[in-house]
């Protein structure tokens, strides 16, 4: 340890002793395991490097492949699944796509040929109902354990973790509906993808029962458009047209484009338009005004990922099915009571 590291900058960070700083940077018994990582976690956080006695031998390697990572749900993910992994000995391999970068096919092909003992995918083709799913079929035919978040399909025999996406759509609309709002949009991404079709139906069951409109009704006011800034601005636009004065978006991007779209039309944000993101994703609430979501369990469906994906790889198979994770509504300041 170098030697101008301090026991009580790391101890103050860690919330625990001097003494048990003292024994888990040099080894000795006494210390749990759970105490040994915050304390790892304290000297990382503050930028020390570990004493070459603490830095354990990896049990293999665990791919990771994400979509870009300039929505910052996928980072979010990410670094709890990078997390686990780590805390459970593994090294993990982070490999993002990006537009004109590397396929998921070629990502996967690299990650094979470097021998990871299994791959994570978050949001990838999977999710996609219109990809060949023959892809995941062969992966597991060479033998390599593979977990799937977001975008369950029957067509691959393999563990998923996903977020309840109807029931998302249910605590949203009745939360709109409480504030009084009868006439909401719904801003999602293309219809091929597998938790836009679940955020559909469950949107479109709840418009139904909270309010007195037909399923076509509902369907109207469903506006598709691409999972960004630009595309939740273009969706609002066309719901705001509509007469809608809420809007629910299928990402926190969306979100903030929908809020975008409202003020270049000279509304305001709750007052005129009521919008809600998806995902909760990190710094959501420095937006303004603070973003009411529909937070994503990402700590729980991270360990949830890697927990399955460790029992594939140690030979003891998770249930090949989908593990669905209830979201939670985050009321935060742009959602507020129609206007008459």
């Amino acid at each position: 340890m170098p030697p101008s590291t301090r026991l009580s900058d790391i101890a103050q960070q860690a919330g625990v002793s001097e003494a048990t700083v003292s024994r888990v940077l040099n080894g000795k018994a006494g210390v749990s395991t759970a105490t040994r990582q915050v304390v790892l976690a304290a000297l990382d956080t503050l930028g020390y490097e570990r004493p070459a006695r603490l830095q354990s031998r990896s049990a293999g390697l665990i791919g990771l492949i994400t979509p870009e990572l300039s929505n910052p749900i996928f980072p979010a993910f990410a670094q709890v699944i990078e997390q686990v992994l780590t805390r459970d000995g593994y090294t993990p391999v982070l490999c993002t796509q990006s537009p004109g970068g590397s396929t998921e096919d070629e990502l996967t092909g690299t990650l094979v040929d470097r021998g990871v003992n299994g791959i994570i995918y978050v949001s990838g083709l999977h999710a996609d109902s219109t990809a060949d799913m023959d892809r995941y079929v062969k992966l597991a035919g060479r033998g390599v354990p593979f977990v799937m978040i977001n975008g369950y399909t029957e067509q691959v025999s393999a563990p998923f973790v996903s977020t309840d996406d109807r029931s998302a759509m249910r605590l949203a609309v009745q939360h709109l509906v409480e504030l009084g709002h009868s006439r909401i949009g719904l801003a999602v991404g293309p219809r091929r993808y597998v938790p836009v079709v679940r955020k559909i139906e469950g949107f479109v069951q709840h418009m139904r029962t909270a309010l007195p409109l037909s399923a076509e009704e509902a369907e109207g006011f469903v506006q598709h458009s691409l999972f960004t800034v630009e595309g939740g601005q273009a969706a609002a636009n066309a719901l705001i047209d509509k007469g809608c004065t809420a809007i629910i978006c299928g990402s926190d991007l969306m979100a903030f484009g929908a809020i975008r779209a409202a003020r270049h039309r000279g509304l305001s944000v709750p007052r005129d338009i009521s919008v809600v993101g998806f995902d909760d994703s990190p710094l959501i609430v420095f937006a303004d005004p603070p973003l009411t979501t529909l937070r994503q369990p990402v700590e729980a469906m991270g360990q949830a990922a890697v927990n399955a994906l460790l029992e594939e790889v140690t030979g003891n198979p998770a249930p090949h099915a989908e593990y669905v994770f209830m979201p939670e509504l985050v009321v935060r300041g742009s959602t507020a009571a129609a206007r008459d």
